[in-house]
């Protein structure tokens, strides 16, 4: 247990400072990754905006935040929760009793979600959607 908890805390740290790093450079030279998609196609995935919203939550600015990407907004204590509880199940070595039990229909719909919010980012009409 002891080995990995010293893991989790290594990859904890140095995602911090891949986090903190790339802010940085973002902040101070402008310095970005583009989204492939985007760039290819032109249209806007269900991700485009994330970066800046991680972003915003760091510097607490909440609204702006959710401007840039509401889909991941709205999810994210979702997704933080999920990945704290897949850690706990690393470090004390236990099976997961929790979300095999959601029913494969919660997983489609949110599938369902995150393609619809794409499609519907890129319509004129939802333009508020767009980061």
């Amino acid at each position: 247990m002891k080995k990995r908890i010293i893991k989790v805390i290594s990859i904890l740290i140095f995602s911090l400072i891949v986090l903190i790093g790339y802010y940085f450079l973002n902040k101070n030279y402008h310095f970005a990754i583009p989204c492939l998609f985007h760039k290819i196609t032109g249209l806007y995935c269900s991700g485009c905006g994330s970066t800046r919203l991680i972003f915003s939550l760091l510097e607490g600015d909440l609204s702006k935040a959710y401007h840039y990407n509401r889909l991941v907004f709205v999810l994210f204590p979702f997704i933080i929760i999920y990945i704290i509880y897949n850690i706990y199940l690393y470090i004390f070595n236990k099976r997961d009793k929790i979300i095999r039990r959601i029913p494969n229909c919660f997983i489609y719909l949110l599938l369902v979600i995150v393609v619809l919010f794409g499609v519907l980012r890129n319509i004129s009409s939802f333009y508020y959607l767009r980061p």
